[in-house]
């Protein structure tokens, strides 16, 4: 089926700043499946509620932002008010410092598990310095050579399994307030705008006195660290295509280091261990997929 973009080239987006949209004729397709298998799922919500929260949640690069998009557009196509809201706007930090947190957490964490394993010696730390100075530490290739390294990797990676996805990186609270008034029948609600340095923190009032269906795009949409989601749709892809993705996009030139895939892989069994709860789940060829079809998929 052949897709006309036109109609599609200057929809509303989300509302992160900065956030770079581009619609393709992919994600048209797939946002046309999930609207199918979408709509008597939020037909009973909205009868039953009045309001409904939809959450678009996946990997980096599986086309959030864009499927997000299209599903507030042709719902509000249909006559169902429908706002996109952006969960990246509500980490602790911005960018910049997450990334460097993150990075810190793994040091950290790294080195404090060299010293517990016994091979805290000044020789490896040499070394390590070395490494990090290259960004290469978290490549677990040095292992081969240098066993004692596989100490310090396991100490980063625990490190950031207990911060990727949690309370201590993102404000899930302020993300439940919004929700729960929203849900709550409340018109006019601030949500949070956050750019990439220091001054682009603000907030802006939106009026939601006619939206129905507040559709939040976010990798951690389906997280169990909030509450007062409806319909969590699950955009899969394995850590193959992400990777493939990826590198495709070139987002920053560092898309194949080792702690990016670390980071990925984290992330990736995060969205693993809340995949039981999606209402829909979309496979990166746009296939609907059953959670069994899913588990063999990601085995």
């Amino acid at each position: 089926m052949a897709i006309d973009l036109k109609q599609y080239k200057d929809i509303p987006h989300g509302d992160m700043p900065g956030d770079k949209v581009e619609i393709g004729e992919e994600h048209v397709k797939k946002a046309l499946v999930i609207m199918d298998s979408l709509m008597d799922q939020l037909d009973a919500v909205l009868d039953k509620d009045g309001r409904a929260v939809i959450t678009v949640c996946g990997g980096s690069g599986v086309g959030k932002s864009e499927t997000a998009s299209l599903i507030s557009y042709m719902l509000n196509e249909q006559g169902i008010g429908a706002y996109t809201m952006s969960g990246d706007n509500y980490p602790r930090r911005i960018p910049m410092y997450n990334d460097a947190e993150r990075l810190r957490i793994f040091r950290t964490e790294g080195v404090r598990n060299l010293v517990k394993s016994g091979e805290g010696s000044m020789e490896h730390f040499d070394i390590l310095r070395k490494w990090q100075d290259e960004e290469t530490d978290a490549d677990k290739a040095h292992v081969s050579e240098h066993p004692w390294a596989q100490a310090y990797i396991d100490g980063g990676r625990k490190g950031l399994t207990g911060y990727l996805g949690t309370k201590n990186e993102i404000d899930f609270d302020e993300v439940s307030s919004i929700v729960k008034a929203f849900k709550s029948g409340q018109n006019k609600i601030y949500l949070k705008r956050m750019g990439r340095t220091n001054s682009e923190l603000w907030y802006e009032q939106i009026d939601f006195t006619n939206i129905k269906v507040l559709v939040i795009e976010w990798t951690h949409g389906n997280s169990d660290n909030y509450e007062g989601v409806d319909i969590p749709i699950l955009l899969n892809s394995t850590p193959e295509e992400t990777l493939a993705h990826r590198k495709a996009r070139n987002r920053d030139g560092k898309t194949d280091s080792a702690f990016t895939m670390l980071v990925l892989e984290l992330e990736q069994n995060l969205l693993k261990s809340q995949a039981h709860k999606a209402k829909i789940i979309l496979s990166k060829a746009g296939e609907l997929l059953s959670y069994a079809q899913y588990e063999e998929l990601m085995k």
